[in-house]
């Protein structure tokens, strides 16, 4: 079940309804069993698989609480729930592509696969149960006793199949005290939800026509092209991501849940390092929180540090997919991230220049779009080959005639434009800490209204849409 489909147009006013309905006491067990419902759209085995991770990383925070001064016993019990929990996602995830290694350096003497189905929102799940029990286990809240409660922290709907990885000490307390029904809660995630809707239909997927087009016979197009191409992209898995974060954010508001924020316009970003704050916040502080510093972090001197940070950027890239050219991207913006820390620009300056800040920003920029052409390729081989196409391509004598021969043709890019220069005043005015949505929340009524409409036009009419009005799947789920 998409955010952008028709069917959770229909569940997530039923499930309101009905949460706001039911006491205070099976608030939270209707919940789970609505989150149990909305996961099982997509396999109704791979909840019980979802429901395996729950149950060990439950009894493995209980163990841990009742051994407190036993260490050795705390530490087999972690290393244990992540052996299990991890394993679990290597063989879905991991064992076909460490199989095709191993069958390669061996002389096809490995020729070993399994043949079975991603499950959705795997690593995100997976994730936030064992970052649990990593904070059980340090101290930094006590085990959870009551398992509908637990259960319902790990398969929260709202961002249980591509985020934010929330964490035990912001979302099990909330959840823990159910809200009453709010119309400002109402308000500000439906605009936040029409926003997502906003960024999905009118960009991500209007950008994506081109993209999979070029991507897929980059050889016979012309260089500038290959450039847009790989600039939508960015755009692209931008919007597509930013779009399902805020939409979960608007639909756990509706219910009285504050998500964390999971992007921070990260294209504005001067920096590698600037842009990491801002990009899949959850991810990079699960990883800086639970394996950088553990490693070490920057304690153990400068060369030890930039060990770390290349492992945790390996680290993320793998967690993205299966393939070496997820482990380039990570690659990538692993050995710039270290090279701004030898030459400090990742320090934040206190003397603005516009005329640096721009050219910071566009540098930075260009760095990100030429890392995700590996993560759009489908191999390193592509990857290369798509920037050899940029330099080696002929140049294009009519730039719109050659886009009009495309399946995006000349009629995408208006509303494209149109949706590109919304997000970007937006990202701009929230960069100069100007809080929009709590803005517009201020607004006259009529005036409000007026956004409102203009917003829910804009995607009807300009949203992009499958054969028969179908939904396209959000980049993230495959992750």
């Amino acid at each position: 079940m998409l955010f952008n489909s028709l069917e959770y147009l229909i569940f997530l006013p039923i499930v309101v309804i009905l949460y706001n309905l039911f006491p205070r006491k099976f608030k939270n067990i209707f919940l789970l069993l609505a989150s149990l419902t909305f996961y099982s759209f997509w396999n109704v085995k791979y909840t019980f698989l979802m429901l395996l991770s729950i149950f060990i990383t439950y009894i493995t925070g209980i163990y841990i609480e009742k051994n407190r001064a036993n260490v050795k016993k705390m530490k087999l019990a972690v290393f244990l729930c992540f052996f299990i929990n991890l394993g679990i996602l290597f063989i879905f995830k991991y064992f076909n592509f460490f199989a095709d290694i191993i069958n390669s350096f061996s002389g096809n003497n490995f020729n070993i696969a399994i043949d079975v189905l991603l499950p959705v929102g795997i690593s995100f799940y997976t994730f936030q149960a064992l970052g649990y029990t990593i904070d059980v286990y340090r101290g930094d809240l006590h085990a959870e006793k009551n398992l509908v409660d637990y259960a319902l922290f790990v398969s929260f709907f709202p961002q249980l199949v591509a985020g934010p990885i929330e964490r035990s000490v912001n979302l099990l307390p909330q959840l823990k005290s159910p809200k009453k029904f709010s119309y400002d809660n109402l308000l500000h995630g439906l605009v936040l939800f029409t926003y997502g809707m906003f960024l999905k239909l009118i960009i991500a997927d209007r950008a994506a026509i081109l993209v999979n087009e070029v991507f897929g016979n980059y050889e016979n197009f012309p260089r500038e092209i290959l450039i847009i191409s790989g600039i939508l992209f960015t755009l692209q898995i931008y919007c597509d991501f930013y779009s399902y974060s805020i939409m979960a954010k608007g639909s756990a508001k509706i219910l009285g849940i504050d998500l964390m924020d999971n992007f921070k316009e990260p294209l504005l970003s001067k920096s590698i390092t600037e842009f990491w704050r801002r990009w899949h916040i959850s991810l990079s502080t699960w990883f800086k929180d639970y394996l950088y510093i553990p490693l070490g972090g920057n304690r153990r001197g400068k060369l030890r540090k930039y060990c770390n940070l290349i492992i945790v950027f390996l680290v993320s890239g793998l967690w993205h997919g299966a393939d070496l050219s997820f482990v380039l991207w990570g690659l990538i913006h692993g050995t710039f991230n270290v090279l701004e820390n030898i030459f400090g620009l990742n320090k934040k300056s206190h003397h603005k220049n516009i005329f640096v800040d721009t050219f910071r920003r566009l540098v930075t920029f260009i760095i990100v779009v030429f890392a995700f052409i590996y993560f759009r390729a489908e191999n390193i081989h592509q990857g290369n080959e798509y920037l050899l196409a940029i330099l080696n391509n002929s140049g294009s004598n009519d730039l719109l005639k050659d886009l009009s021969k495309t399946s995006f043709g000349i009629s995408n890019i208006y509303p494209l434009l149109f949706g590109v220069i919304i997000l970007f005043i937006f990202d701009i005015l929230k960069y100069n800490k100007i809080n929009l949505s709590e803005g517009i929340l201020k607004i006259i009524l009529p005036i409000r209204w007026i956004i409102y409409l203009v917003f829910i036009f804009a995607i009807i009419i300009f949203g992009v849409y499958g054969p028969e009005f179908s939904e396209s799947a959000f980049i993230y789920f495959q992750f």
